[in-house]
C-alpha cells in the first residue's frame, strides 16, 4: 500500500473528514484492521485565509510549497490537497516535488463523466467560482459546461463558508439558502452539482436535493484510497 500525503488545515473541520474517509475506504477495500497509510502536515489556516484575502497567492504558494516538501521528506508516494480553492496554487506545489499529486478538479470531473454529467452547477468559495484554475480546467480539460450563481448568491456562498463552516457552524437559514441556490442551478440546467469546498459537505447532502451533488471530500478520499492500494 502506497503512503498518502495529505495537505490540510484548510480547514481542520474538513481534514478529519478526509482522514476519516480514506482510513474507512482502506478498511472496506482490504478488510481486517488495516488503515490507511499517512503522512500529514496541517497548516494553520488563519495565515492562509489572510493571504487569500489580500491576493497574495504566491505568498500562500510559499507556505503550501514548504508543507509539501515536509510530506514528501516524511515518505508520502503522492500528494493531496485537502482543499479545492488551495488547487489555485496547485502547478506550484506540483513543480516543487517529484511525488505525483492528484488534483481534486480532475477526480472530481472523471465522477461526473462516469455518470453521464455534462452540465454542472459549482459552490465554492468565490475564488473558485470566479477564477479559471478549477471552472476552466473542468471546462478545458474535462469538457464540462459549468454553471455558476449569481454574484449575490456567490457572496453569501463565500460568507457561509468562511463565517460559519470553517469555524465548525452549521446553521440552517444558511441551509436553506444554499438548497435554494442549488434549485436555481438546476433550472438553468445543471444535472448535478459540485460542493467545490471541502467544508460545504457539512451543511448540505444528498438526503437534501433531488438534484445530484458532488461532494468533492469524499470523491477526493475515494480516489486517494484507489490510487493507494492499486498494485
Amino acid at each position: 500500500m502506497k503512503t498518502i500525503g495529505l495537505l490540510g488545515g484548510m480547514s481542520w473541520e474538513s481534514s478529519a473528514v478526509y482522514y476519516q474517509l480514506i482510513n474507512e475506504g482502506v478498511k472496506e477495500s482490504l478488510g481486517g484492521l488495516h488503515s490507511a497509510k499517512i503522512a500529514m502536515v496541517s497548516v494553520d489556516f488563519d495565515s492562509i485565509e489572510q493571504l487569500q484575502h489580500r491576493g497574495d497567492w504566491d505568498g500562500a504558494a510559499k507556505i503550501l510549497i514548504a508543507a509539501a516538501r515536509r510530506i514528501e521528506s516524511a515518505g508520502a508516494d503522492f500528494l493531496v490537497i485537502c482543499t479545492n480553492t488551495m488547487h489555485k496554487v496547485a502547478p506550484q506545489i506540483e513543480s516543487a516535488i517529484q511525488i505525483p499529486l492528484l488534483h481534486i478538479a480532475d477526480a472530481t470531473a472523471q465522477a461526473l463523466s462516469a455518470a453521464g454529467v455534462s452540465t454542472v452547477g459549482l459552490l465554492g468559495t468565490a475564488f473558485t467560482m470566479e477564477q479559471d484554475f478549477y471552472k476552466g480546467r473542468l471546462a478545458d480539460n474535462h469538457g464540462l459546461n459549468v454553471l455558476v450563481p449569481g454574484q449575490g448568491d456567490r457572496a453569501l456562498v463565500h460568507k457561509v463558508i468562511y463565517e460559519e463552516l470553517c469555524l465548525g457552524k452549521v446553521e440552517n437559514r444558511s441551509k436553506t439558502e444554499y438548497l435554494r441556490i442549488v434549485e436555481e442551478l438546476a433550472d438553468r440546467g445543471a444535472e448535478a452539482v459540485i460542493l467545490g469546498c471541502t467544508e460545504i459537505g457539512l451543511l448540505i447532502k444528498q438526503s437534501d436535493s433531488h438534484l445530484k451533488l458532488v461532494d468533492t471530500t469524499l470523491i477526493h478520499a475515494q480516489k486517494a484510497v484507489e490510487y493507494a492500494i492499486a498494485v
